[in-house]
């Protein structure tokens, strides 16, 4: 499995001008290495893009894309990340999506395929992140 977070796929389905073109080549290079997965959490950010659930479930079934949810322990390792940010002098008061996304990659041994690799390399540092 890779967990392909929402960037990559709001690029594609919103025809970003500058990351579209890479982020389309990534996800069919990785589809032929590994199955594309997504969280809740990617799910709920990429719905903002669609104005009904059946476009998006279509969209999810098109893309091949597996909904898997997120295990405890990834849940535990995304608070104790939030904390190291908040420690570092972070300054939002709730745990951020990428912690999810991240710890979840983590936590299952998967590859991340993202454009935001800064936050997933600092605060999951064996975490393998495919990114530009």
């Amino acid at each position: 499995m890779l967990l392909v977070d929402t960037n990559v796929l709001l690029d594609v389905l919103q025809d970003d001008p500058e990351w579209a073109d890479w982020s389309i080549s990534q996800l069919r290079a990785q589809s032929q290495v590994h199955e594309l997965a997504i969280n809740p959490v990617i799910y709920a950010e990429v719905s903002l893009s669609f104005s009904t659930l059946e476009a998006l479930e279509r969209v999810v079934e098109q893309m091949q894309l597996t909904l898997e949810e997120l295990p405890r322990p990834a849940l535990f390792l995304a608070g104790k990340a939030f904390g190291q940010y908040r420690r570092r002098g972070g300054t939002k008061a709730q745990v951020l999506p990428d912690f999810f996304i991240g710890a979840h990659a983590a936590v299952r041994g998967w590859p991340l395929l993202t454009r935001d690799a800064s936050r997933f390399r600092t605060y999951f540092p064996g975490l393998t992140v495919l990114a530009p």
